[in-house]
C-alpha cells in the first residue's frame, strides 16, 4: 500500500521551516533529514536538501531545490483548533518574525506556507439547520481576518 503525503518545496530554509512546526504544532517532529549530494541542483553540498517531517500525526517532505517554483495559496495547511484561545495562540505563532496576515482565517507563515487556523465552532455554526444563521456567520467570517468564536456565534444567532 502506498504512502500519500504533501511535498512543500522552498527555494531554502525547509529544515528551518520544519523545525518551526515541529515546535509549533503538537504532536510534530523532525524525523529525517538528507543533505546534498554534489551537484544537487539549487542546493549547496552538505546542506539539507530534503527534509521529512510528522505535522500532528501526518507525514510532510521538503525539498530545498532554488526558485523555480514558489509556494502559493493553493495549498494550505487547515489547522482545526477546539477554543479560541488555541486560534489565538496558532495564529501569533504562525505569523511571528515575517508571516502576513490574510482573510476568513487563512494566514501565510515567515516560510511562504499558507496555513487556515479555523476552530471547529465554525465548521459546526455552517452545518447547522437555520440557513439564514449560516449565511450571517458566513458573512462575518468574510470580514475577519483572525476568526473570533464569540462574534461567528453572535452572528448566527442574529446579535
Amino acid at each position: 500500500m502506498g504512502n500519500v503525503r504533501p511535498h512543500l518545496w522552498f527555494a531554502s530554509g525547509a529544515e528551518e521551516a520544519a523545525a518551526f512546526y515541529a515546535a509549533t504544532v503538537k504532536n510534530s517532529s523532525v524525523t529525517n533529514v538528507v543533505t546534498a549530494l554534489p551537484g544537487t541542483p539549487g542546493v549547496e553540498e552538505g546542506a539539507a536538501f530534503i527534509v521529512d517531517f510528522v505535522l500532528d500525526g501526518m507525514p510532510v517532505t521538503a525539498i530545498n531545490a532554488g526558485p523555480q517554483f514558489r509556494l502559493d495559496e493553493a495549498f494550505s495547511f487547515y489547522l482545526t483548533c477546539d477554543t479560541q484561545a488555541e486560534v489565538d495562540h496558532y495564529w501569533e505563532a504562525l505569523v511571528a518574525d515575517g508571516g502576513e496576515h490574510s482573510q476568513c482565517g487563512w494566514l501565510k507563515d515567515r516560510f511562504g506556507v499558507s496555513w487556515q487556523v479555523v476552530p471547529r465552532q465554525l465548521e459546526d455554526l455552517m452545518s447547522r439547520p437555520d440557513a439564514a444563521g449560516v449565511q450571517r456567520a458566513f458573512e462575518a467570517m468574510m470580514g475577519m481576518q483572525k476568526l473570533d468564536v464569540a462574534a461567528l456565534e453572535a452572528a448566527y444567532e442574529g446579535r
